[in-house]
Formats: C-alpha cells, structure tokens, sequence
C-alpha cells in the first residue's frame, strides 16, 4: 500500500489477533486479560499516581520557566488555527464521548453507590463526589497529554522530525530509532490508539442508543448499535476525508457550542444557586487538596484502596493509554504557539471546562438523588437521559445530547484515523485518504465486534495492561524533551 510503513502491517496483524481471541473465547480473554489489570492495579498503583504528579509538576516547571518562550516551529511560525477552534478540537479529542457518559453517573456513583471515604448519601459524599470528579478529569490528565503532545510538536516543528512517538526518543537512542526499537514503539502506540478509541466508540454506541430507547422507545439491542456504528462510520469517514480545516474543525466548533448551550440550560433549569456554590467551594478544595490526592495511596485501608484501584488508578492508566492518540492530534493543530501559550491553553482552559461541567451535571443528578429521584436505578449511558426527564424542556436536552455524543463520537473518530494514519505512514502531516479510511473501517469493525461478544471489558483490560510499558516511553519522552530544550538554550547562550 502507498506509503503505509511495516508499522501499518504489524499492528494490523496484531489487532486482528486480539480481536479473533476476544471473539472466540470472550470469557478465557476477559479472564486473563481482567488478571493483567488487577496485578497491575495492585502492584504498580502507587508508580501511577507518582508517575501523573511528577508529570504535573514538570508541566508548571516549563510553565514558569525560560522555557515557556520557545516556539513550537521557527520563530517567525505562528498558529494555524483560532483559539477558540483550537481548544474546541483539543478537548473534543481529549474527553469527547467521556464527559456526556460520566458527567451526571460519576459524581451519583461517588455520592449514592460508593464515596471514597464518606458515608453514602452523606454531605461529605456530596462534596467529595464532585473533588474527586475534578481530580479525574483535571489537571492531572491533561498535563499529561500536555507534555506528551509538547514533546511531539517540538520536535516536530521545531526540530524538522517525522511526526512519531519514537522520533522523540532520539536524543536518548539516536538513530537506533530508525530500526527495530523505534518500530516497536510507535506499533505500541498505534495498538493503544486503536484499542482505546474503539472502546469509547463502544460507549458512544450504547450511549447513543440509550438514549433513543429513553426518548422513542427504540430498543437497545446489539443490532441497533451496530447501524448506529455503520451510520457514523459512514458520517466521520466523509469527515476525514474533508481534512482538518475542514471537517474536524467545523464539527469541534459545532460541539463545543452544543456543549456549553446544555452546561447553560442545566445551569438554568437545574439548582442553580446549589451548582454555583458547590463548584465554588469543591473546585477550591479540589486545588486546596491536590497534593495528598495526588499521592494517597490508602495502604492501610482495605476498602478506600479498592476504591482507588477501580476509580483513579483504572483512569490514570486509561488516560496513558490515550495518551499517543489525544496528544498526537493535539501536537498536530499546535504549530506555531509558544510553549508557555501551549501548555495554558492544554492543562488549564479544559480541566476548568471539565469541573464546570461536572460541578453542574454532578451537583444536579446529586440534589434530584437527594430529593427522593433514584437515578441510581438506571443504566450508566441512561443516566444522563434519566435526569433530563425531571427537567423541564427535558426532551429537547436528550435530543441535543444525543447529537451531542454522535458529534462526539465522529471528532474522535475522525481525530484517530488521522493521527492513525500519521503513525502508520512514516509521520506524514498528510496521511492519504486510502489509509485514513481504511484505519476508520477497522476501529469501527473492532467496536462492533467486541459489542457483540460483550468484550468492552476485556479490551479495557487490554489497554490498561498496554498504558503500563507505554507509562516508561512517557518517562523517556519527559527526559529526551528536557535533553532537548537544555540543548537549545545552551547553544542560544552561546550564540550570544
């Protein structure tokens, strides 16, 4: 195939195993896989939450330092995209089908099913739901996307490397990374991707059909989920195809927009007063209680640390896993910005859009709960759907979050089968149409799949056990970013 490197073929083949085992034997697959999660979970839980704070600490150290001016490309570059488009596209790659599927369960599930410390159905739940909620979808991540995509874009942009994870570790390996090792890490990353946007295509799936089952009585079922997946194939395929300025960037403007009209409408419709002051006080804490949430580890606490185990270290290893896809498409709509400008923008501007976010739809399925409503009786894609029922208007919200989660659902997509397609042909800032597709196809046929034999679990175990070997690429891309920049500051003084 035209341009397609051995990367293409082998995580091709590798996929297609996977697959064939999950659809084979589902149960031995989950079994095992589901043990590879629980030793990692146990054993390297601890590494997890050191590894994302020292991430987030060396982000606010590049922030602050001299650093910050160097720009992503030559310093006569500037930004490809407007602001306001640029964090539309970010934050659709970043959290995208996430935020609807989680927004109202999580903080419900934190309050009325199991709080970390608190009492169920507590004050305290109430406050700890929405802080740990933050903690989840906050700084945190996308520090770590930050300094993933930063090392990507600089030396891309400013270094003139091909668009890969492994060009990034040449200061390290040197030309070692043209070879073997270097293909061994970018198929690690193109594997991740793969795995970890068709498991979110599998949420929006079921998202999508709970949610016409809750407005028009459509039933969820396998085969319904399966036309929905053919019909935004189809739709983010012509998406794709119509390039970045074009497809992506309309479609991110278009959500984000969709996006902030329900956070307004649930603002207005919900308890208003109630959301502005939990998100005050609990937004204030969350900052206040960074750094003992950042390493609580709860080793003597045999409940808290399951708790941990299936809340925090299962999304700290998730959002490694994402990490090649997010923060590669991130680096490629950065050109031109500096880093200082950069990092703002990716650390700061989402994670306060993400707790406004949860701090209303949070606060709101929290005070109905409260209330005597128990939506803790609904599936976790009709939660959402649940609450809009109590409100007024509540039909026109499920119908804009429906189209919500399918914008949603096609900008991930989309957003993958180009960074795909960048990873699998050598870097190219402009994968073909032919590879594009054909890596659009292939995620979807995964999701349909892994519905049918119920592996969503199975392969979310797959992609945690592959964050960890891709947690130490992190590491090295941190240290080769640093080499790099202390190498340029040093020529530029002796310049002068």
């Amino acid at each position: 195939m035209k341009k397609a490197t051995r990367v293409f073929y082998i995580t091709f083949v590798l996929i297609a195993l996977t697959v064939i085992l999950g659809a084979t034997i589902p149960e031995r697959f989950e079994r095992v896989t589901g043990y590879f999660r629980s030793f990692i979970d146990t054993t390297f839980g601890w590494y997890y939450l050191v590894l994302m704070a020292v991430i987030l600490l060396f982000t606010v150290i590049l922030i602050l330092s001299p650093y910050g001016k160097i720009r992503l490309g030559k310093d006569t570059d500037r930004p490809e995209f407007s602001l306001i488009s640029w964090l539309s596209m970010l934050f659709s790659a970043g959290m995208g089908i996430g935020l609807v599927f989680y927004g109202a369960f999580e903080p419900l599930s934190h309050f009325a099913i199991q709080p970390a410390t608190a009492e169920v159905g507590t004050d305290a739940a109430f406050r700890e739901a929405l802080q740990r909620s933050f903690f989840h979808w906050g700084f945190h991540v996308w520090a770590m996307y930050g300094i993933v995509a930063l090392s990507l874009a600089y030396f891309q942009y400013r270094k003139g490397q091909p668009a890969l994870i492994s060009s990034t570790l040449k200061p390290i390996f040197g030309k070692r990374m043209d070879g073997p090792l270097g293909t061994v890490v970018d198929v690690l990353a193109v594997f991740a991707t793969v795995f970890g946007v068709a498991t979110s295509l599998g949420f929006g799936a079921a998202q999508i059909n709970g949610g016409l089952a809750y407005l028009f009585g459509i039933e969820q079922n396998y085969i319904n989920q399966m036309i929905i997946i053919v019909v935004v194939t189809i739709l983010f395929i012509l998406s794709a195809w119509s390039g970045l300025n074009k497809g992506i960037k309309y479609l991110s403007n278009i959500n984000m927009a969709l996006a902030l009209a329900l956070m307004v409408l649930v603002l207005i419709l919900g308890p208003t007063l109630l959301i502005l002051n939990m998100y005050t006080e609990t937004f204030g804490a969350y900052v206040q209680n960074l750094i003992s949430l950042s390493f609580r580890t709860a080793p003597l606490d045999d409940q808290n640390r399951s708790w941990l185990n299936g809340w925090t270290i299962f999304y700290w290893a998730w959002w490694i896993s994402w990490a090649p896809f997010v923060s590669m498409f991130i680096a490629r709509v950065s050109k031109g910005r500096t880093i200082r400008e950069f990092l703002i923008g990716v650390v700061v501007a989402p994670t306060l859009l993400g707790s406004i976010w949860f701090a209303i739809f949070g606060t709101t399925a929290i005070d109905f709960q409260k209330s005597g409503i128990d939506l803790t009786v609904f599936s976790t894609e009709q939660t959402l759907f649940a609450l809009f029922s109590e409100m007024p208007i509540g039909t026109f919200m499920s119908i804009v979050a429906v189209v919500l989660v399918a914008i949603f659902f096609i900008t991930s997509a989309d957003s993958a089968t180009f960074v795909l397609g960048m990873q699998s042909t050598g870097g190219s800032l402009l994968p073909s149409n032919q590879i594009k597709i054909l890596w659009g196809i292939a995620q979807s046929l995964v999701a349909a799949i892994l519905l049918s034999v119920g592996g969503l679990t199975a392969v979310q175990n797959t992609i945690i056990s592959a964050a960890l070997p891709f947690s130490f690429v992190i590491i090295l891309m941190v240290i080769s970013l640093f080499m790099a920049l202390n190498e340029e500051a040093t020529a530029s003084k002796s310049k002068k």
